[in-house]
């Protein structure tokens, strides 16, 4: 996540091989050579993103990791959002004094990430169980967290989220089902996906009131003819969801069992926060599955993994996913966000590697866009040209690559 909201950039391309970033739009030119050499220039890259994203599209596995830049684009509430409305800025009293309970310095501005704090909160209840104070204060937490990230669906026009599922929804029928994993606590996807008349397998059960069980990842939807008779195939429009981080409308009863719940209370939400160095809380369920699918995912070969609105900030998603990069020959990464080129050239962790990484010939693409402006890029897979079409059969021929 990200402590401001983003401002609107340029769309460029930075594709494997090569150092420079490459415009997707032509800039204005007075000299009319120069204009029609940047707009040549323009169109043959986004010829290239667009062959490389059919070619993604026909991978045997495709992969979505989503982050915060996905709600942002909507008006999602950034980090910055949530620790002002938890917090305070400057911090509360109620915060000060929670904070040197627990021994966390909120003076640092380094130390203004909500995740950070809570995690730490937790990680003192574990020993301290006691201090009531301390609980009351997470459980409020919480609830400002579940509201705050519930109610700008309310007015929210979700039409990226609706075009990125529709045509990601489009792939072949034999083609493994796409896997959305996405650290968002909201509902933006599953609110696309009802819009859409799709079907969202996200590990709760098919009748009410819904559980979590992660068997339900491991069932698909088939359409039969009349009476059981005629061919069967699969149902299309079908997808997995992953809550790597929770959900709004997780809530954990008295058993200790995850339920699909309207408005859970602080008490009740299912929230992970993976601050630096701190796992504890992702060797439970849900978190523990959703993990280990994510995991096995992106060492699956033929495998693309396209990555939106994500700030490699979150070190037990970013370090598997370098290590696939690094390690399995048959991988295409795609990166889509706001600012990748400032990011590389501030040195941020993982994107300065895999920059270095994508110049060295491996196959990782930047996109600098936002996710808005994203989603149309994505190809239609059933609006093809007939040449499109015989392309789109022969790079599935030879593997997607």
């Amino acid at each position: 996540m990200t402590d401001d909201k983003k401002n609107t950039t340029v769309s460029s391309l930075k594709s494997p091989g090569r150092a420079e970033w490459r415009l997707l739009q032509a800039q204005l030119a007075t000299d009319e050579d120069e204009r029609k050499a940047k707009e040549q220039q323009a169109s043959e890259c986004r010829d290239e993103l667009k062959n490389m994203l059919l070619g993604a599209l026909q991978m045997q596995h495709l992969v979505v990791l989503a982050g915060s830049g996905c709600s942002l684009a909507v008006d999602g509430p950034s980090m910055g959002d949530l620790w002002n409305a938890a917090i305070g800025s400057p911090p509360g009293d109620a915060a000060k004094a929670v904070a040197e309970a627990v021994g966390f310095d909120l003076e640092p501005k380094a130390n203004h990430d909500i995740e950070v704090f809570l995690s730490w909160i937790e990680a003192f209840q574990y020993v301290n169980r006691d201090k009531t104070e301390v609980a009351s204060f997470l459980v409020h937490a919480k609830k400002i967290i579940l509201d705050k990230c519930s109610d700008f669906l309310e007015e929210a026009t979700l039409t990226g989220h609706q075009t990125f599922l529709h045509r990601l929804s489009r792939r072949r029928a034999r083609d493994h089902r796409l896997k959305l994993f996405t650290t968002n606590y909201d509902l933006c996807f599953e609110k696309a996906a009802s819009a859409l008349g799709l079907v969202v397998l996200d590990g709760l059960s098919f009748t009410t009131p819904r559980r979590y069980d992660p068997r339900y990842f491991g069932y698909d939807i088939v359409v039969r003819g009349r009476g059981g008779e005629g061919q069967v195939g699969y149902l299309p429009g079908v997808f997995l969801l992953y809550k790597l981080h929770g959900s709004v409308h997780w809530a954990r009863d008295g058993s200790g069992e995850i339920v699909e719940k309207a408005a859970p209370t602080g008490e009740e939400a299912c929230l992970i926060y993976p601050a630096r160095d701190k796992y504890q809380q992702s060797y439970t369920q849900p978190y523990l599955e959703s993990m280990a699918q994510y995991l096995a995912a992106i060492r699956e070969p033929n495998t693309c993994v396209l990555v939106a609105g994500f700030g490699f900030n979150d070190n037990h998603l970013s370090e598997p996913l370098l290590a696939a990069v690094k390690s399995n020959p048959h991988l295409r990464l795609v990166i889509v966000d706001y600012s990748p080129e400032q990011k590389v050239a501030d040195g941020k962790p993982y994107w300065k590697e895999l920059a270095q990484l994508s110049e060295s010939g491996e196959d990782i693409w930047m996109i600098q866009a936002d996710f808005e402006g994203f989603a149309p890029m994505v190809p239609d897979l059933q609006s093809l040209t007939p040449a499109e079409s015989l392309m789109k059969a022969v790079k599935g021929a030879m593997g997607g690559r």
